[in-house]
């Protein structure tokens, strides 16, 4: 049995992790607004990869964003977009994305989403690859941003010794 001199103490304490548990979630949680600007943040992103804005893609990351681990940076992410359209030999690239899974964090959010990039140079159009990204989003002053991206490439298909 409490001892009723406890009993307001242990109230309160109940009633302030009420409250710092609801404080939290709320810091968490992704509004409607959040989902239409991360949904715009990957439309500026696949459109500036594939119309090879190299600075406008650059503009999607932190200034100190990370792309497949290796990239870092602005002035990384640049370059990369400048050596990615020099190898592609002038093949035409859309870059499609769908069934995105967004999970808030204390810092923003994680996400994935399906790839399925099209070379459109040819006809008929062909799937160059699919895979999924792995994402970190935060929010920043200028909007969300990736903080950083990871292509996992589904692997090619399977061939049978014989």
């Amino acid at each position: 049995m409490i001892h009723p001199r406890l009993l307001p103490a242990i109230l309160g304490l109940a009633f302030i992790g009420m409250t710092v548990g609801n404080a939290q979630q709320t810091a968490t949680k992704l509004t409607t607004q959040d989902d239409n600007d991360i949904q715009q943040l990957y439309a500026r992103y696949n459109l500036a990869i594939d119309t090879g804005n190299a600075e406008g893609w650059a503009a999607t990351f932190t200034p100190d964003g990370v792309f497949n681990n290796t990239n870092k940076g602005h002035d990384a992410l640049v370059q990369f977009i400048k050596d990615w359209r020099e190898k592609r030999d002038g093949a035409n690239r859309r870059h499609l994305n769908s069934n995105m899974v967004l999970t808030p964090t204390a810092d923003g959010a994680n996400a994935s989403i399906y790839l399925l990039l099209l070379n459109v140079g040819v006809r008929p159009a062909t799937i160059a690859t699919t895979g999924i990204y792995e994402d970190v989003l935060v929010r920043t002053p200028q909007g969300w941003r990736f903080k950083s991206r990871i292509v996992h490439a589904d692997p090619g298909p399977r061939t049978e010794l014989k």
